[in-house]
């Protein structure tokens, strides 16, 4: 078990590498464009014993320089943009499909990677020392159960 909620850590911290690297690329492109909001929908997740939290998401569709029609979906945007709003996007060349509608604010979410990042380490590190804890013991539970018989 602890080895799968690793697992789920290491990758929980490769996506949010990935995308801060994407936003960062987006934003020091130096390429915008406007978009149209095509769809606004939130998604629910928890409840029962846990916590219930909402994730608002937007469906852009925006036109790149050099003529493509490119639609991308982002969580976590202002509630302030409904259907049919424009906004100006961000986007680097070579990927317009990671654009993003988030304002550049560098500090910001490197802070929020950093933090999860941290998060998932000690996550890791909490997995490794259970399971370095529950060989040691079962090796002394072993050694005991061998002198007994």
């Amino acid at each position: 078990m602890p080895a799968l909620i690793m697992a789920g850590a290491t990758l929980m911290a490769v996506a949010v590498v990935h995308r801060s690297l994407a936003m960062g690329r987006a934003w020091n492109s130096g390429l915008t464009a406007e978009a149209r909001c095509l769809r606004s929908y939130t998604t629910i997740s928890g409840g029962g014993d846990t916590s219930v939290s909402t994730t608002l998401h937007h469906v852009y569709q925006f036109m790149t320089r050099d003529g493509r029609t490119i639609r991308v979906e982002e969580s976590n945007g202002p509630a302030t943009v409904g259907e049919g709003d424009i906004v100006t996007v961000h986007y680097a060349a070579e990927r317009p499909q990671q654009a993003t509608a988030h304002a550049p604010h560098r500090g910001l979410p490197a802070a929020g990677t950093v933090s999860v990042l941290v998060i998932c380490a000690v996550v890791v590190l909490i997995c490794i020392g259970f399971m370095v804890g529950f060989h040691e013991f079962s090796s002394a539970w072993d050694s005991a159960w061998k002198a007994q018989e």
